[in-house]
Order: structure tokens, then sequence, then C-alpha cells
């Protein structure tokens, strides 16, 4: 997979995607704040596999519509939007909190586990 299966920016609609996940973990004040720091965040390239482990969550299985869809994409060369994610806490035993993309995340793995995925990681305020 080539830098180009992957936009340089997120997309405008997954920010607010981010948020509404956001919004069931954490209290509005936080999800704006985290919404407004991963919008001025740099790229950060992470490997799928990792990102799935630091998430302590398990890949989507390939044929999940979304997971095949975004592979679809992978394999037919249209880029994928960066990841948002909120930076897991190994002191406090806090995973890292997936906001958006992680059907993308799946398919990547799918894909190469290895491969490097652009990826906005911010911290929780005050963290």
């Amino acid at each position: 997979m080539s830098k180009e299966a992957w936009l340089s920016e997120p997309e405008e609609h997954d920010y607010p995607a981010a948020a509404e996940y956001l919004a069931l973990l954490l209290e509005p004040a936080m999800v704006e704040a985290v919404v407004l720091a991963m919008r001025s965040a740099p790229i950060t390239q992470v490997k799928a596999k990792d990102l799935l482990r630091a998430s302590r969550l398990p890949a989507l299985d390939d044929s999940n519509r979304h997971v095949s869809k975004d592979l679809k994409r992978l394999h037919d060369g249209t880029p994928l939007s960066p990841v948002l994610a909120v930076r897991g806490d190994a002191a406090t035993d806090r995973p890292l909190v997936i906001a958006d993309g992680f059907h993308r995340i799946c398919a990547a793995y799918y894909d190469d586990e290895d491969v490097e995925v652009p990826c906005k990681l911010v911290p929780l305020p005050g963290r």
C-alpha cells in the first residue's frame, strides 16, 4: 500500500463523526476540546497492527461490508481518510480510542498488518 492510498488530511465529515462517537465516552466540553485538538494535530504514521493492539479491539472480519468496501477502495487506488484517535494511557490502563476510522484500520490491517496508517493522535486535554 502506498502513501497515495491515503488522503493528506481527514475529510471534513470525519470530525463530526468522531465527535458523535466521543460523546458516548466524554462530557460535551471534553469532546469539543478533543475534536478541536484533532483539527490542528499533525499526521503521524502508525502501523495498522499497533493501532488495533493499543485500542484492544479485535479486527472486524474482512467480510464486514464497511471493511470490504474500504479494502476495495485500497485495491482500486481510491485514497482513504486518515484515522482520528485519542491516545491511551498505560499508567491508568486506558486503551487508545479510535474516534473515527476503525473500518479503515481493519481494511489496512487485512491488506498488510505492517502498513503505516496516517493518524491524527491527540491526548485527552489535561493529561
